[in-house]
């Protein structure tokens, strides 16, 4: 079956590619594996709630990206106010940190012993700075790391703070330091540039745009295809890929394509290649890892459980990483009036003890959790159920960089395959940044040389932030 153009994933980035392609006149087919679209940032729905997978603001500084939303979506967007804290030793945080409320919780002598370590670490900073405990402590002092940083980092991660690289700090934190915290909450931003206060978001979740932008594939001409997973890719000597073999519905389909983009881990890509890479490529690709995590979703009955989108679980006392509340982003995600969802998330690898607990003990472990943490008494929970998610976070440890680089050298030499999202570039990107890693590929598979998916977001600059002014034309 000749095809123009496959795209490998129904994630934001895969589908923008899709809508792209259309815009140019191509005509493309994206294959999901899962029944659902959207990929991380899909919506799952139970007994009438909808739940987002990971917690989605969309927000973007990227004029193009914005444009997009609200063209696929219009009035479906709301404006939701930003509110999240961060739970440690008892006590609750403002996220931005606010000084007042931080140095009450804090006491007198902790915060007279958490300024002395700033000063400390300004004066004496760790050099050369490799890790994300190194890039922390030097901007906060290592008291202030350890408090709001150093648990919650490896409850995400599930490695030590000193064996993640400082690339992923630099990537995502960049800006941020006490300095910078201090300013921000006494409103005093001269050169400093504050978290956003709100944020859009679709009414029924992610998934509803991204069911939409599906939908919208299948009107401009293109082929959409869920439970369809992309086993083989067979390429010839000059670097080109001449057929892909997909699994859909447990059957083959032979697909001959013009040009593929892919979503798909990076390392599962290079691992589906035939001819096979070789043997240094494919022991890089299998060296980059992912960190997994499932959500575990109570159902309450009772409201106004706290105002936040979701806090951050820090003290170590707990096994859940970030809890969000879905009537606070958006009520109409919530099937009665008087009930509340809870996503309860936590952090794994599958095959470790969290993974294998069957889905009852988990919604269990959840419940007493949740009451624990005193946000709702365990006799008010009427149901839950599990979500787990592979491959969610790509893994920044100490030698991601040098077995990424392999990688990319060796997909470099393919002339008619791209890969982009955030598990396709091992790349902790935004969903923003996702979307433009695909405008941009296509843009290159058009003929715009100078249009690289990998120069995005290379700045290192806060995903907060961020501008990024792309050239980028449309039909």
């Amino acid at each position: 079956m000749k095809k123009d153009c496959l795209v490998i994933g129904g994630g934001p980035s895969g589908l923008t590619a899709a809508d792209e392609l259309l815009r140019h006149g191509r005509v493309p087919l994206v294959v999901e594996a899962s029944s659902e679209w959207g990929g991380i940032a899909r919506t799952v729905k139970w007994q009438g709630n909808r739940v987002d997978i990971g917690g989605h603001r969309f927000f973007t500084q990227v004029s193009v990206v914005d444009e997009r939303w609200h063209e696929w979506l219009k009035d479906e967007m709301i404006e939701v106010p930003r509110l999240s804290r961060i739970f440690y030793g008892g006590k609750f945080y403002p996220y931005p940190l606010k000084l007042l409320e931080t140095l009450r919780n804090f006491g007198v002598m902790r915060s007279l012993l958490a300024l002395l370590s700033y000063v400390r670490s300004r004066l004496f900073p760790i050099k050369p700075e490799l890790t994300f405990e190194d890039w922390v402590s030097n901007r906060f002092g290592w008291r202030l790391y350890r408090t709001f940083f150093k648990s919650y980092t490896e409850k995400v991660w599930g490695i030590p703070c000193s064996e993640i690289r400082a690339d992923w700090a630099a990537q995502r934190i960049h800006g941020l330091s006490l300095s910078a915290a201090i300013l921000n909450s006494l409103s005093l931003k001269r050169g400093v540039k504050s978290l956003i206060k709100t944020f859009k978001y679709p009414r029924l979740g992610p998934g509803m745009m991204w069911e939409r932008v599906a939908d919208l594939v299948h009107e401009k001409g293109g082929e959409a295809w869920q439970q369809s997973r992309a086993v083989e890719l067979h390429h010839d000597e000059k670097g080109r890929v001449t057929q892909v073999l997909i699994e859909r519905d447990g059957s083959p389909v032979y697909v001959e394509p013009q040009e593929v983009v892919s979503t798909m881990p990076i390392g599962t890509l290079v691992r589906a290649l035939r001819p096979a890479a070789p043997a240094p490529v494919l022991h890089a690709a299998a060296s980059l890892k992912h960190r997994d995590f499932l959500i575990v979703t109570l159902a309450v009955r009772a409201q106004g459980l706290f105002p936040d989108n979701w806090i951050y679980i820090h003290d170590p006392e707990y096994r859940v990483g970030r809890i969000q509340n879905f009537r606070n982003w958006s009520a109409d995600m919530v099937a009665e009036p008087d009930m509340t969802t809870l996503g309860m998330e936590y952090f794994c690898s599958r095959g470790d003890d969290l993974w294998t607990l069957d889905d009852e003990e988990l919604v269990k472990l959840a419940t007493r959790e949740m009451a624990a943490l005193g946000l709702a008494k365990a006799s008010a929970v009427e149901g839950g159920f599990v979500i787990r998610q592979l491959d969610a976070y790509p893994v920044y440890d100490a030698t991601y960089a040098e077995h990424l680089a392999v990688v990319r050298e060796y997909l470099g030499t393919f002339t008619n395959l791209a890969t982009v999202g955030r598990s396709g570039m091992h790349r902790y990107n935004n969903q923003d940044h996702s979307m433009l890693s695909a405008m941009t590929a296509v843009h290159r598979m058009l003929g715009q040389e100078d249009s690289d998916p990998w120069t995005v977001n290379t700045e290192r600059s806060n995903h907060e932030e961020q501008v990024l002014k792309p050239k980028l034309e449309t039909a």
